[in-house]
């Protein structure tokens, strides 16, 4: 059974690494960021768009590097729709932790399924040169709220 669940979590990663539902830059939108892992060089850029209650609507990027990046920003893009720049920031730390550890962190029970769905991201921990691939876009998106232009994986 172990070995179907990562099976499918390993097809979901190549899905969405060769086929991003969010990769393209947005038209109108209201943050942006770059990020860069210089040790590999993913490179990504996201835009945010805000709704009018101040959630986060939509989030498109443009992404250059290997499937396990791409696959964790198109990942990123769907669970941070619809929430607040603060669940965003707890769900990046709980991507982080996942990434490193392979455990899915607590979350306040609002974010539970959010996290769930980025499951098939903590195989990386198993590859610890593949961590910043994982986390990069989530820096980027770190950087977006708060208003700086640029954040690496180092």
């Amino acid at each position: 059974m172990f070995e179907d669940l990562r099976d499918l979590y390993q097809e979901v990663i190549l899905d969405h690494g060769r086929r991003p539902r969010h990769g393209s830059r947005l038209a109108a939108f209201d943050a942006t960021a770059r990020g860069d892992n210089p040790l590999c060089g993913d490179r990504i850029a996201l835009w945010l768009k805000y709704a009018e209650g101040g959630a986060i609507e939509r989030v498109g990027f443009e992404a250059k590097g290997c499937a396990i990046s791409i696959a964790s920003a198109d990942l990123m893009a769907e669970t941070v729709a619809g929430i607040s720049d603060e669940e965003a920031r707890q769900l990046a730390a709980a991507l982080q932790a996942l990434a490193k550890t392979g455990d899915a962190p607590i979350v306040p029970e609002p974010l539970a399924e959010r996290l769930e769905r980025l499951l098939p991201l903590a195989g990386v921990h198993e590859f610890p040169s593949r961590v910043k691939c994982a986390t990069l876009p989530w820096h980027a998106l770190l950087a977006a709220l708060t208003g700086r232009e640029n954040a690496t994986s180092e």
